[in-house]
């Protein structure tokens, strides 16, 4: 199942994909479909149909919560860091979370206004994002799975001036337009092997970045895991679990986004995620 968060006649209501149709949901948002118990959801489902071809989609959910994101999950791209760094390569013995404020995230197919007053290098980076089901504390790995409720892509843009000028990744990655998602939501059953799934960006129909989940450092249950030791996740929270190599500022010379430019993350089994560039 793909699960949407549409806009038609000026409103935005969640709904689930058949076909060529968009099935509506009778619940406020996506976000509040997805806190239901599992045997209640289905329910939920409505029988308003509308084409899709007719309406907009939006970024199919909103968590409250920052967007949680590991850093340098995918081996090549740890090396390709570390390269353009000048540093050495050292791989951490657990994940290293970051995240991305609630206000960064945007829509599929919208064009991203960037400032180029706050920065002149915006960079992409291709991202496969879990979408939690459930709330949960203290998930063992063999568990981790039974608590997601769907993965979509996700564009982790991010100002690489401002993230070496604050030493830290927040400020750089969490600046308004630098996390669209979507297009939506793929249950987990339509995926099959979440560590098999080819990943790409381009940019004006350019690879930029290919990569498959199977080169994550650390898999999707291990992610799951180590983020809830002792921390508690909740429907609708949103995990970004790293990116292939072939990031912009690794790049000899470095290449940033340029007003106009058309990007997309495609990954296996979900779709694309496209989306415009403009720089003012």
């Amino acid at each position: 199942m793909r699960y949407v968060s549409f806009e038609r006649d000026g409103r935005v209501r969640p709904g689930a994909i058949d076909g060529d149709d968009v099935v509506a949901i009778a619940s406020e948002t996506l976000l509040d479909y997805v806190a239901l118990p599992t045997a209640r959801r289905i329910r939920a489902h409505t029988q308003e149909r509308f084409p899709l071809a007719g309406v907009r989609l939006v970024a199919p959910v909103r968590p409250r919560k920052n967007v949680f994101c590991v850093g340098r999950n995918y081996l090549e791209h740890a090396r390709e860091s570390a390269r353009a760094d000048g540093r050495e390569l050292k791989l951490p013995g657990v994940p290293t979370f970051f995240s991305k404020a609630p206000t960064a995230i945007a829509d599929p197919g919208a064009t991203l206004v960037l400032q180029a007053k706050i920065s002149q290098e915006y960079d992409w980076e291709a991202e496969l994002a879990i979408v939690i089901g459930a709330r949960v504390k203290d998930v063992a790995p063999a568990q981790a799975l039974d608590a997601i409720f769907g993965y979509t892509c996700l564009n982790d843009v991010t100002a690489r001036d401002l993230q070496r000028a604050h030493g830290q990744w927040f400020k750089g990655k969490s600046l308004d337009g630098s996390c669209p998602i979507g297009p939506w939501i793929v249950s987990p059953d339509e995926i099959g092997n979440v560590q098999a799934l080819e990943i790409a960006l381009t940019l004006n129909g350019t690879v930029k970045q290919r990569g498959n989940t199977a080169d994550m450092i650390f898999d999707v249950r291990r992610i799951i895991a180590e983020l809830s030791r002792g921390m508690t996740l909740e429907p609708g929270d949103v995990i970004a679990t790293g990116t292939p190599e072939g990031v912009g500022f690794a790049q000899t010379p470095p290449e940033f986004f340029k007003d106009g430019d058309v990007v997309e993350v495609a990954i296996e089994h979900i779709g694309t995620l496209r989306n415009t560039i403009r720089i003012v």
